[in-house]
Formats: structure tokens, sequence, C-alpha cells
């Protein structure tokens, strides 16, 4: 399996994380898109930070990772469904943003962290928001878990382009399990062991995660071989789009005929998928 997520437990301590790795699919979404560098590696990371936060929630729906500000990099989004399918896009003012700009948050300018569950009509939307904090969307993510959920949170990503233009990508996740039956400090043993796990954490390098030849088996075993590491059944991910000519049919129906009128070009209708770029084709006399 080449895109995966690996969920894992270090036996000393009430730890447990998630190791995901993608050889296929990140290159897939940003390869559809072609945006400027900087906005390429934070969408990267996106996906990266968007796949890990989902697999370690329990749902039965899409999970939504966005960030939107009042820069030239408007707004970010990345989702994932329950069963592992996942996207993502950008919007940005044509022409602010340049390869030479620094791929960081100073990008979205003010703006704002976003992370949604949706189950659908049958269960209450959970969405929670915070400030964008930091440098990096890692930063805001973990800045969210110790302010909103208390929780703490360790994050360790790489992604890049290997010697052919083809993006890969790798990332660790560690947090705290919850306390059974409740809530309530943590003893001096476990924050021992949160400050330990996230010194050999943060001891994983750039070039670890995107080494070809180390497993995320290895990985951990080189990290926390010391704490003990249980690994269980991985869960694949694949990039894949939820729209459909079927939709967007049923969408231009709703329409105002004026509205559609003047979406007419060269005799034809084409409607853009902003997360997979595919176009589709609908002949005007369907809906005037």
């Amino acid at each position: 399996m080449s895109d995966f997520i690996l969920p894992f437990q270090l036996e000393s301590s009430s730890l447990r994380g998630r190791v995901l790795r993608f050889e296929n699919t990140i290159d897939e979404i940003l390869r559809a898109h072609q945006y400027p560098a900087p906005v390429t590696a934070l969408c990267a990371d996106m996906i990266l930070l968007c796949g890990l936060l989902s697999s370690m929630l329990k749902f039965d729906g899409i999970f939504t990772l966005q960030v939107q500000g009042d820069g030239p990099l408007r707004m970010m989004v990345c989702d994932m469904t329950s069963e592992g399918h996942i996207r993502a896009c950008a919007s940005f003012e044509e022409g602010a943003v340049t390869n030479e700009d620094a791929p960081d948050l100073s990008l979205f300018g003010k703006g704002y962290l976003a992370f949604t569950v949706d189950q659908g009509e049958h269960m209450e939307r959970y969405q929670g928001i915070v400030e964008l904090k930091g440098q990096t969307l890692a930063e805001s993510v973990q800045h969210y878990f110790a302010t909103s959920e208390q929780l703490q949170t360790g994050l360790v990503l790489a992604a890049a382009p290997d010697e052919t233009g083809k993006w890969h990508g790798q990332g660790l996740l560690l947090q705290h399990m919850p306390e059974e039956g409740g809530e309530g400090a943590p003893t001096n043993v476990e924050e021992d062991d949160w400050r330990r796990a996230m010194i050999l954490m943060q001891s994983c390098t750039k070039e670890e995660l995107l080494n070809p030849d180390l497993s995320a088996e290895d990985i951990l075993t080189r990290l926390f071989h010391e704490e003990g590491v249980r690994v269980y059944d991985q869960m694949p991910i694949k990039h894949q789009c939820r729209c459909s000519e079927e939709r967007l049919h049923a969408l231009l129906k709703t329409m105002p005929k004026d509205d559609i009128g003047h979406m007419v070009k060269d005799g034809k209708i084409t409607m853009t998928c902003e997360f997979c770029a595919k176009d589709y084709i609908f002949d005007p006399a369907d809906y005037l």
C-alpha cells in the first residue's frame, strides 16, 4: 500500500499517533492546479494535516480543514471522507502571489483556521475555529488543540517534489490519549513521557520522512524503539473528487435563465470543478 495512514500507540505511555504516507495522492492533487510555488507548498502541508487530523476522529461523513484570510492567498480547503477519499484546492489573487514569496501564513494575511465534521442531515455538524498563529499551518493546528481542545498535539510534516518533479509527503502526529471517564490534569510521569516523546519526534528530519527506502514502521522504530511501538491496520487513502455531471446538471436546473444566459460562451456552458480542475460541458438549450 503506497498511500495510507498507519495508527500506532506507544506502549510505555498513554500516547497515540498516526503516520501518513503519500506516494501518489499528494502529487495527483497538486498536479491538477499548477499553483505558484508557495501556494503549492502550503497546499501540500494542508493535505497532510487534513489526512492526519481526520484519521484521529471517529465519524461517518466528511472532515474539512479550511483556512481563510484577507491576504493575497484568500482561501485553502482540504476535505477527506471517512472512506479515505481526499481532495484540496486554493483560491488566490492572480499576480499577487509569486514563486519568490515565502510559503508561510503571511500570505493569508489576517485570517482563521476552521475544522468541520459533517455527518449528514441526521447529525449535528461540529465546527471549531481559531485565529491563525505562527508561521506554519502545523503551528496553527497545534495552537487550536492547545487552546480549544486542551489536547497536547505534536506534528512533523515533510512534502517536496523529487528529481522528476513528482510530489511525495509524509507526516507524523502524536497526541495525549483522552482519559477514560472524564478529564483531569496529567500526572508528572505523563508530562515526562510527553516531553520525551516530543524530543524524539522532533529529531525526525525531513530527509528521513521523504526517504523512499524508509518505511513508516522503520521511522517509528528509529524514533520510539525504547518506548515500545504497537502499530495497527493501515487505512488506505486516495485522491477522489466528489464532483459529477449529475450534480452540476441539477444545479443548472435550479438557476434563473438570466444567470444561465451569462454563462454561455462560444455556444456552450463550461463549468470547472475547483477541486480537481475537470471541465464539464453543457448545452445551453437544455436550460434556457
